[in-house]
């Protein structure tokens, strides 16, 4: 038995490392370093665990990574701390939700440290350190080819979005825009932006540049001739400093665009005119219009546009990096800008707060009670009746969502009529890790 169970752990794992939703998807992330009594330190070294930080329980979900209270995920990676949204559904106003989602968790960490630092007796800084925008590929198989897989999409995008993003989400001292080729997602890497609105604006840009562009019957480069985006002619990306990826930095352009006048009309593009970096990220927004819109809130809509028209401020306008990089969450916080009762929690993140807060579900005949959650698809439960550990995909949960919400007796009523069949199912007695 011991070797069934091993067999199926492996069997998850691997799943819930490739899984996806059926729903294409976008989620955040956010890197911050860690500045104790004003020297940077390494996380693990500091507090050798989230649970170190966080006060109550928190559910496993993968590796040494835990979810917060508010449905998103924290976790150390070599050198920072890192926080990242659930997954949440491409709709309008995904951007917003997503938004939301990672900065209440900053939040939340925020108070965390506050609480620690009475205990210990030392003062901790989050310094904002980068931003990672992941969007699903989720092209049908029968469509890639040799010129339109996500590798050959990364590539094309590092020629598209880098200057409308610079211009929404980096600052003086930032040094490239990249892109990488996650097997099922695309994810575009900038500066943390310590500004909640024009993050949200720059995901929004960014999710509906993506899922045109994804759209395009080749992602070869010839594809951007014949189409009127303004790309500086002079240009060629790099590869990425980590993992497998390319990057617009600095030095891959005839000036720093990071440090060059915004409206100065400083670079020839292909095309052969002669464009400020306002211009050409505004004209590659007019050119993505549709689609931006598309998923766009009305506030981050009107954001988006200040700020490409010069009447909202870039923070490449400002003469140094705000002074609010290196206190995130005191000198930078989350302010309500998207509040529940005008825009929803997305399904996906509602099944991850009920997951999360060890809600337990009527199904299959029993109550079936949330101890872990596996990758960013699959929630484990622990059926009550004999103790079996069963793995359920967010899309397997979606028909249980309303049943879930419900006070027991209606949930346990209107869940009798339904069966959906578990993604694993192990018969052993304990059970995974469920709480700090």
């Amino acid at each position: 038995m011991d070797a069934v169970v091993k067999q199926q752990s492996r069997r998850e794992r691997a799943a819930a490392r490739r899984g996806t939703g059926q729903r294409a998807a976008l989620g955040l992330e956010a890197e911050f370093a860690v500045v104790m009594d004003g020297e940077q330190v390494k996380p693990e070294d500091v507090f050798g665990s989230p649970r170190a930080i966080v006060r109550g329980p928190m559910m496993h979900r993968v590796g040494r990574s835990y979810h917060l209270p508010t449905g998103g995920a924290v976790y150390f990676d070599t050198g920072v701390i890192e926080t990242a949204t659930p997954m949440i559904e491409i709709a309008p106003g995904c951007a917003a939700r997503a938004g939301r989602s990672l900065w209440e968790s900053i939040r939340f960490l925020r108070e965390e440290l506050d609480d620690w630092e009475r205990r210990e007796g030392k003062q901790v800084q989050l310094a904002g350190f980068s931003a990672h925008y992941n969007v699903s590929f989720d092209l049908p198989r029968d469509e890639q080819r040799p010129g339109r897989t996500v590798q050959d999409l990364a590539v094309l995008l590092t020629y598209v979005l880098p200057f409308p993003v610079m211009l929404l989400a980096a600052n003086r001292e930032s040094t490239g825009i990249g892109v990488r080729p996650r097997g099922n997602r695309i994810e575009i890497t900038a500066d943390f932006t310590p500004d909640p609105a024009l993050m949200i604006a720059a995901a929004t840009l960014i999710v509906g540049v993506v899922r045109e562009v994804m759209t395009w019957p080749s992602y070869a480069l010839p594809e951007l001739d014949g189409r009127d985006l303004p790309v500086p002619g002079d240009f060629a990306p790099i590869p990425h400093s980590s993992r497998k990826g390319w990057v617009a930095k600095y030095s891959c352009f005839a000036a720093n665009p990071f440090q060059s006048d915004v409206d100065e009309a400083t670079w020839t593009t292909r095309g052969g005119e002669r464009l400020s970096l306002r211009e050409i990220a505004g004209r590659t927004t007019r050119y993505f219009s549709h689609a931006i819109r598309r998923y766009a809130d009305p506030v981050s809509l009107r954001l988006i546009g200040a700020v490409m028209r010069g009447r909202a401020p870039s923070l490449l306008e400002l003469d140094e990096r705000p002074a609010s990089y290196a206190d995130v969450g005191r000198l930078c916080t989350w302010g309500d800008l998207f509040p529940e009762n005008l825009l929803p929690r997305s399904e996906y993140e509602q099944i991850l707060l009920y997951a999360v807060q060890r809600q337990p579900l009527w199904v299959d005949d029993d109550w079936q009670e949330p101890t872990a959650v596996r990758g960013w698809t699959q929630v484990v439960f622990r059926r009550r009746g004999d103790g079996t550990r069963r793995v359920y995909s967010l899309d397997d949960l979606l028909a249980h969502l309303r049943d879930w919400g419900a006070g027991p007796g209606e949930r346990k009523g209107r869940s009798r009529r339904r069966t959906i069949r578990p993604r694993a199912r192990v018969t052993a007695g304990r059970g995974t890790r469920g709480s700090a």
